[in-house]
């Protein structure tokens, strides 16, 4: 596709990085959407998953999925390898969802741990490359307000994972993340792993509120860790 930059400049921006597409689909996501429709939060070998990055991508086709994003901890390399594959099933003929560059990148936000996503980013920018090293960073880069800037400047969306499962409350992170300017928050989340996979109620209701109330996007996964793109474990 063709993004435009500047008047008189373009620029094209490869799928797996369009931004203004996936904040469409984001825009448009129910407690519904996920895990057989869309699912942005998946992991594999490449950091803490058991599936490798092809049998990932090959799930996905199985299901029908319109589009997905892996997201490893601080890597960018599985998710490369199941665009490879994917690319390469299309090429024989096959249907392939949209696969958008993701990863995890484990951050501070009120003196305390939290997960941030990062979507439709340039992975070879020089904002984010540092953070694909594989370990989760430390001092300055790992504060929130850091890692969102890294991944906004790459061109990517940011998200505030899993919001409801950290030592502070949601309703004290989310408006902290959002006077940092993130862009969104993981809205549809199964904090139990029940089967079938289906957004926790309770969480999910506080988090929308607090969604709508900060006007963010709001993202859905499984947060795939097993050999099930439709269950965490």
């Amino acid at each position: 596709m063709a993004a435009y930059l500047a008047p008189g400049s373009i620029v094209d921006v490869p799928a797996a990085q369009d931004a203004v597409a996936l904040r469409k689909v984001f825009a448009s996501l129910t407690a519904e959407s996920c895990p057989r429709t869309y699912n942005f939060h998946m992991h594999t070998k490449h950091s803490d998953g058991q599936l490798v990055p092809e049998a990932l991508a090959q799930q996905a086709i199985d299901l029908s999925l319109q589009g997905f994003a892996i997201t490893d901890h601080h890597q960018i390399s599985g998710n490369q390898a199941a665009q490879r594959y994917l690319k390469a099933q299309q090429a024989l003929g096959f249907a392939v969802p949209q696969l958008w560059t993701g990863t995890e990148i484990t951050a501070r936000l009120l003196d305390t741990e939290v997960h941030i996503l990062g979507f439709a980013f340039n992975p070879g920018h020089s904002a984010i490359a540092s953070y694909f090293t594989g370990v989760a960073p430390q001092g300055d880069r790992a504060h929130a307000v850091n890692v969102v800037g890294a991944i906004q400047q790459a061109g990517g969306i940011a998200v505030l994972a899993h919001p409801a499962r950290y030592r502070r409350s949601a309703d004290e992170l989310i408006p902290a993340a959002a006077m940092i300017g993130i862009d969104g928050v993981e809205t549809f989340y199964a904090y139990n792993n029940p089967k079938p996979w289906t957004p926790s109620p309770k969480e999910t209701y506080r988090v929308a509120k607090l969604q709508s109330q900060y006007q963010l996007l709001s993202t859905c996964g499984t947060d795939t860790h097993g050999m099930s793109l439709l269950q965490r474990l």
